[in-house]
């Protein structure tokens, strides 16, 4: 499962912006009378022009309201009992929240029924939904801002940090605070048994944000050192070529017969766990296998497969007897 937005669900056209004004179309273009106007009619379908890039609209002067607060929120792995009671609690006393449609479509009706608003935008609107989100907590609002996972792994608890910053606010203004959830990557690895107990990293396939040649610098880096790896963002329609190159990557430095954990949706409706040899890896990129939702967990040189779990030693056999 990845904290990024991955899927095209549409939010509504017609919503009504708790700040003050209506939203019309949030799909297309999304103006607030939180005091930010944004316009998300994109050739690249990510929330912005490709000619152009979204410019903060609003400043902290255009408000004239106490500020609220704004608490970025990690939902875990996707499922209501897998949320941490500090989120729920969060989330019950939010006024608004703001998430991408379908990490909203996650909550449990008892948190979306007690919310005054809910705002919602589909994939890759992270700028124009985290601005307003802002933007409702300068007006005076309690703003939740949710995520998969945790809001510091691949997600916008950073990017919301930089918009204030950047509006002439402050993360004290907003009492801002993050509420932690399970990484894609803890959840995932618990499907398969114990593949990251040593030193491991984490590296995302997606250039949206990140180049490929840096990509590719990092996996060279982490596979020749023997850390465990887990893969985030791995496929997409329009860059399975990043798949391909990773695989080939691994390969280069690690033996064929690595074990490797995929695992597809955790924690949601559709997942699925595999535990595959590292040659094997290549072909699974043209199944329904991988995707977005998809984490993969690449062992080290250390990790074996024992009763269909992938264990990777800490070391403690070189300490003790047992």
């Amino acid at each position: 499962m990845s904290t990024d937005d991955t899927t095209t669900n549409d939010a509504s056209t017609d919503t009504e912006s708790k700040c003050g004004g209506a939203t019309t179309g949030t799909q297309d273009s999304t103006e607030s009378n939180c005091g930010a106007s944004s316009s998300s009619s994109s050739s690249s379908g990510c929330g912005a022009s490709s000619d152009e890039e979204e410019e903060v609209g609003a400043t902290v002067d255009d408000f004239d309201a106490d500020p609220g607060q704004l608490i970025a929120v990690g939902l875990g792995p996707g499922q209501p009992e897998g949320m941490t009671d500090r989120a729920k609690a969060a989330l019950a006393d939010a006024e608004h929240i703001v998430g991408y449609t379908t990490y909203v479509e996650l909550l449990p009706d008892e948190i979306t029924e007690s919310a005054e608003d809910i705002y919602d935008t589909p994939m890759c609107g992270e700028v124009s939904r985290t601005e307003e989100a802002i933007d409702r907590a300068l007006a005076g609002n309690d703003v939740a801002i949710i995520g998969s996972g945790d809001p510091n792994v691949y997600a916008l608890a950073g990017l919301a940090l930089e918009i204030v910053e950047s509006k002439g606010a402050t993360a004290s203004m907003l009492d801002f605070d993050v509420v932690p959830g399970v990484p894609a990557a803890q959840s995932c690895a618990a499907r398969v048994g114990a593949p990251l107990v040593n030193d491991t990293v984490s590296i995302s396939l997606s250039d949206h944000l990140t180049d490929m040649p840096t990509i590719e610098s990092r996996l060279h880096a982490a596979a020749k050192e023997g850390f465990t790896i887990s893969i985030y963002n791995p496929w997409s329609r329009k860059r399975r070529e990043n798949f391909e190159k990773c695989c080939e990557i691994l390969l280069e430095h690690r033996d064929p017969d690595t074990p490797v954990g995929v695992v597809h949706a955790a924690g949601r409706k559709d997942e699925e766990v595999e535990i595959v040899d590292l040659e094997e890896l290549p072909e699974l990129g043209e199944t329904d296998l991988i995707d977005m939702t998809t984490t993969i967990l690449v062992g080290n040189d250390e990790t074996y497969v024992w009763d269909d779990r992938m264990v990777t030693p800490r070391g403690y056999e070189t300490k003790y007897d047992y």
